[in-house]
């Protein structure tokens, strides 16, 4: 028989597998050209469904950094999450910056993306750990909440300050100022840290019975959809739609994502916490596959845009003859001609290929890591 602990344990990593399947799907988008969106239903949700992997892989850090801590002491959790931040950001600008774009050009455009992010709000997450998980989440919360306060901080320092200021600042929240030169900041650390914080007081509700998990989960899940499908229904219905405009309801699910929105949230976080009760009686092998991906998930991130940038290339020069490296250059923000771009059918089945293999890597690998509990460094990975 399964036992609780190792049932709500598995649940994260479903959830987690899940999101990092639909993360593959985005990214294979990114190397085929096609659009993120548009009219066409299809292509539309074929971007929108992947709007749930940064608040999962965010929230759930926060949920798995309280859980590691009740098995570790405050200094060792401290330690743990400042070493893997500084890993994560370390990989961001090295391995991960590499196999986005195959090239070492860092003077010309470095990426600062969400393993960039993570890794600085775990290190945030260490000098909180120390107080109540309780404290924690109401700081997480009025930070995601009250995130607009942040844009107007710089406007208060003196003029001479501002500007060198506002070059560090535009890593946490855009304030309108010059950040520094050559890196895209895909994701500011505000309101991310927030989701973090409250995955992080979430880890309370995890150690609580079946019974009082699954109604919380239900209550503060269906709550985030009701608000989120109120206001956002409410604000879209104000809002005059220009020509040529998204139908009503592609409109409302069109929330701000950089930074994230408080809408935005309120969409994607609501319907993780519904499923996650749902995630801890899933059995099949569908089941055991998500579980392996979410059992090794940054493993599986570094290994999947290398492999998705591969197949790409290959898949170009089938059907082209060549491998056109140079609409890469710049990824995850490329350049490819409309008329080079993919089919969405050509795009899924790239797709299930990486999935093929990012599977029996992520299963290998998760087996040496499992019989190898004496080599301390694979916990970072």
């Amino acid at each position: 028989m399964t036992s609780p602990r190792i049932s709500r344990i598995s649940s994260i990593d479903l959830l987690r597998g899940a999101v990092m399947v639909l993360m593959a799907i985005d990214h294979v988008r990114v190397y085929s050209g096609v659009p993120a969106g548009g009219h066409d239903p299809a292509v539309f949700f074929t971007r929108w469904i992947t709007h749930f992997c940064v608040p999962a892989f965010v929230f759930f850090a926060g949920t798995s950094a309280f859980l590691y801590g009740t098995r570790h002491t405050k200094k060792e959790l401290t330690q743990y999450l400042f070493i893997r931040g500084m890993l994560l950001v370390l990989l961001e600008l090295t391995v991960i910056r590499f196999g986005w774009m195959f090239n070492f050009d860092f003077g010309s455009f470095t990426l600062a993306g969400v393993i960039w992010m993570l890794g600085w709000c775990m290190i945030l997450l260490a000098a909180f750990v120390r107080l109540r998980a309780q404290t924690v989440g109401i700081i997480g919360f009025l930070i995601a909440a009250g995130q607009q306060v942040f844009h107007y901080l710089p406007q208060v320092l003196p003029g001479s300050f501002r500007a060198p200021f506002g070059q560090v600042w535009e890593f946490f929240y855009p304030s309108g100022l010059q950040g520094v030169p050559g890196i895209a900041i895909l994701y500011v650390l505000i309101p991310w840290i927030g989701v973090m914080m409250l995955g992080y007081a979430f880890g309370m509700v995890m150690l609580k019975d079946a019974v009082t998990r699954r109604k919380f989960c239900l209550v503060c899940g269906w709550l985030a959809i009701g608000l989120f499908l109120v206001i956002a229904g409410i604000q879209t219905a104000m809002q005059t739609a220009p020509p040529n405009a998204l139908p009503f309801v592609l409109r409302m699910l069109s929330q701000q994502k950089y930074p994230a929105s408080q809408l935005y949230l309120l969409m994607t976080l609501g319907p993780l916490l519904v499923l996650l009760p749902l995630a801890e009686r899933a059995r099949g092998w569908i089941a055991g596959v998500l579980e392996t991906f979410g059992r090794v998930p940054f493993f599986y991130y570094l290994l999947h845009i290398p492999l998705i940038h591969v197949l790409a290339l290959f898949t170009n020069y089938i059907r082209e003859g060549a491998f056109h490296q140079d609409w890469y250059n710049t990824a995850p923000f490329t350049e490819i001609p409309g008329d080079h771009r993919w089919s969405l059918g050509l795009l899924y089945l790239v797709f299930i290929i990486a999935e093929l293999i990012l599977y029996l890597a992520c299963r290998s690998y998760a087996k040496y890591k499992f019989l190898h509990p004496e080599k301390k460094w694979l916990r970072y990975i």
